[in-house]
């Protein structure tokens, strides 16, 4: 049995009962005799009856503020209005995220990670405050409830707050881990119903505080330019220029950027339109996307390494009645969150403070440390909401930049990132050059499937010691592991950096784009032997009863007959990534020679559901920007330069071209999935099939509206 000592730990405060709890994770790494003993989150119950919850992990529209405050609230039997949150501060032993071992929101964990350990520090909770009152009462406590933030004594009608009790609770010693009871999934009250989300009040009313939102005492605002090539440097300015425009109060130089300070980001930014910026532009000013598409071929041609072989490969080819192969491109992709990337810093003699909003707060922390050369317990992080993510708050290059140009100035300073700067300074989710394979026998089924992908390996920058034998598991994920029956199968990869230019995780990581190329060439497979995509797919997926089940339930809910209904075309898509099933029907057609999304039926299988609405919005979201990334995503380099600058040339879907979407939640007492992410990996290439099956072009390279234009101007001749 584990020692409950690593698993959750009652003292008194301040009149209250605090609870804290350690994850899983935590236990592995604190095992010597005698180490102080570490929390991952704090549940504090205080003399009001109110449950504050320190949270580990950030909320980014992903409904984390919403979704782990109803597993406290569900087993510690409080409404859900009484939980009070705060921000965690940095502390990767504290508050990790024992999904990936540091702290850190990212990759549909966050429900995954905390589905138990947060059901059992309430139900912990519930039976200490139980036994206090059935002390108190001199009864046994098999014969109280807990209910509604209260004690109940049924027999003799007594009732006491939690607020009354916490004090004496937390004199208890905790009921062992083995002993601990948590509620049978029929005794729910939230868990699995709809939950207005906690932070929507506050993103109404105005007072809900992003990073961008941050006013402090004396604090100005920078606007910045950094150099247009990546690996430039900053060559020459005119400072005087820029220091003549009202409220103008200071020009930073860093070796590849330049700022402007003022009271006001509005006299910033015309302070900094008058720098005449001068820049070395170094060894990649004439680097073009054909160059970088081109040395990723030749990188693709010189060797690989092997991620699987299993049954044979080579000799199934040899014996197939026929072999398929085709190559697919997807392109370097833009977050372009809502919010742009701000970071406020204030640098003293003895401490630095940072405001933000970011995935990985004690990377920042430590990133503020290195520049400021301050020992990090002298750094704090002051997290925040975050207006939109997808990835682009998983690095620090925001915060390093920041702090660098905090230090020249003697006040807070809160630093902007133009929409301009934020698309252009991207890190940018990978280019990638797959080629597949497929053996089929007589009746068009596959027999061998080989797929070889060359691209960027984020997470082996990101987390070195992840990337062993030529590869990471996050790059191969979706890839690796097809949900159908594969008799042969071989998978290979190539690790290709693209010189300068940085690459990061983007929504759906892996999977958004190993699934486009399955389910694409799934498509082409079906085609060449003559089958229904549908029934093609159901047949290889026999043995995985979710994936079939997902599958039929959205071909059933979306009134499949085919691919082609009119004029509209029909895609499918199936997948196994995060942790959840997922099957998508798209309908698409031609609008004024456009590619318009009409409807999107999602039937999703993530096992156990907290909160309905959180899983519809997610998808909803999901669904939003893969059209956006699938139609019209593309970051291209001519001389070294992004071309694309703002949402103009990097298109997203406008509201009124939003389709319907139609979720369909699977009932399943399986361990929770992840949902942040699926929706996007699993609606690209549905969108491509669809737009095969009503125009007769396969799309092997993203964008959909670049891919199809060709086809659209010789229609149009």
């Amino acid at each position: 049995m584990t020692d409950r000592r690593f698993f959750l730990k009652a003292v008194g405060a301040a009149g209250g009962l605090l609870l804290q709890v350690a994850l899983p994770a935590a236990r592995a790494r604190d095992a010597a005799p005698g180490a102080d003993w570490e929390a991952n989150a704090v549940v504090r119950i205080a003399t009001d009856g109110k449950v504050h919850l320190i949270m580990p992990y950030v909320e980014m529209g992903q409904g984390t503020y919403t979704s782990i405050p109803m597993l406290i609230a569900e087993e510690l039997e409080v409404d859900l209005k009484d939980v009070v949150l705060e921000h965690a501060g940095a502390d990767d032993k504290r508050y990790m995220n024992p999904a990936l071992g540091f702290q850190v929101t990212g990759g549909s964990t966050t429900i995954r990670a905390a589905w138990m350990p947060m059901r059992q520090a309430g139900a912990a909770a519930r039976m200490l405050l139980v036994q206090a009152a059935a002390q108190q009462w001199q009864v046994a406590p098999s014969s109280c409830r807990a209910e509604h933030g209260a004690v109940l004594h049924p027999a003799s009608g007594r009732k006491l707050s939690y607020g009354a009790l916490a004090a004496s609770a937390a004199k208890l010693p905790l009921p062992a881990a083995d002993a601990i009871v948590l509620k049978p999934a029929q005794e729910f009250r939230l868990i699995g119903k709809a939950a207005r989300r906690l932070d929507t009040p506050g993103k109404l009313n105005g007072s809900a505080q992003f990073g961008i939102d941050v006013q402090l005492p004396g604090m100005k605002v920078a606007a910045l330019a950094i150099t247009p090539v990546f690996g430039g440097r900053l060559a020459g300015l005119d400072e005087a220029a820029a220091l003549k425009v009202r409220g103008v109060r200071q020009v930073v130089r860093l070796d590849d950027c330049a700022a402007v300070v003022a009271d006001n980001y509005g006299a910033a930014q015309k302070g900094l339109a008058l720098l005449a910026l001068r820049w070395d532009d170094g060894a990649h000013a004439n680097v073009n996307s054909a160059d970088i598409v081109a040395d990723m071929v030749r990188a693709a041609n010189a060797g690989s390494a092997k991620v699987r072989a299993d049954g044979n490969p080579e000799q199934a080819f040899a014996g197939a009645a026929r072999v398929l192969e085709a190559t697919y491109e997807l392109p370097f992709l833009a977050h372009a969150p809502m919010e742009p990337m701000n970071c406020t810093v204030y640098v003293q003699a003895d401490r630095c403070d940072v405001w933000t909003g970011t995935q990985v707060i004690t990377r920042a922390r430590a990133v503020a440390a290195k520049v400021t050369g301050l020992p990090e317990e002298k750094v704090q992080v002051h997290n925040h909401l975050l207006g939109g993510g997808f990835g682009r708050r998983l690095e620090i290059d925001g915060v390093e930049r920041a702090v660098r140009i905090a230090q020249q100035v003697s006040f807070p300073v809160k630093v902007i990132w133009s929409r301009e700067e934020d698309i252009q300074h991207d890190m940018y989710r990978p280019y990638f050059y797959d080629r597949v394979r497929a053996g089929l026998d007589a009746q068009g089924m596959p027999v061998a499937w080989s797929h070889h992908l060359t691209g960027s390996s984020v997470l082996g920058r990101f987390l070195p010691p992840a990337f062993n034998n030529g590869f990471d598991p996050e790059t191969v994920d979706g890839a690796e592991a097809p949900p159908y029956a594969l008799p042969a199968i071989k998978i290979d990869y190539t690790r290709h950096e693209p010189g300068q230019i940085p690459t990061a995780f983007w929504r759906g990581v892996g999977p958004s784009h190993n699934v486009f190329v399955v389910e694409s060439f799934i498509d082409e497979l079906a085609a060449a032997a003559k089958a229904d995509p549908l029934q093609y797919r159901l047949a290889l997926l026999k043995h995985n009863p979710r994936a079939e089940h997902v599958l039929k339930l959205a071909a059933e809910k979306a009134g499949w007959q085919g691919a082609q209904h009119g004029n509209v075309g029909r895609g499918l898509s199936v997948q196994f990534a995060f942790g959840t099933y997922t099957a998508m029907v798209v309908d698409a057609q031609l609008v004024d020679g456009e590619v318009r999304v009409s409807r999107v039926v999602c039937a999703v299988d993530c096992g156990v559901v907290v909160n309905p609405d959180t899983i519809k919005a997610q998808i909803e979201g999901g669904v939003i920007f893969g059209i956006s990334g699938a139609l019209y995503g593309d970051i291209t380099f001519k001389n070294g330069r992004v071309e694309q600058s703002n949402f103009h040339d990097y298109r997203v879907l406008r509201m009124h071209e939003a389709p319907v979407i139609e979720t369909h939640i699977v009932a399943s007492n399986e361990a929770p999935g992840g949902i942040g992410e699926p929706g996007t990996s699993g609606l690209m290439p549905a969108l491509a099939n669809a737009v095969h099956a009503f125009s007769g072009q396969r799309i092997r390279k993203l964008p959909i509206a670049t891919a199809l234009q060709p086809t659209l101007q010789e229609q149009h001749a």
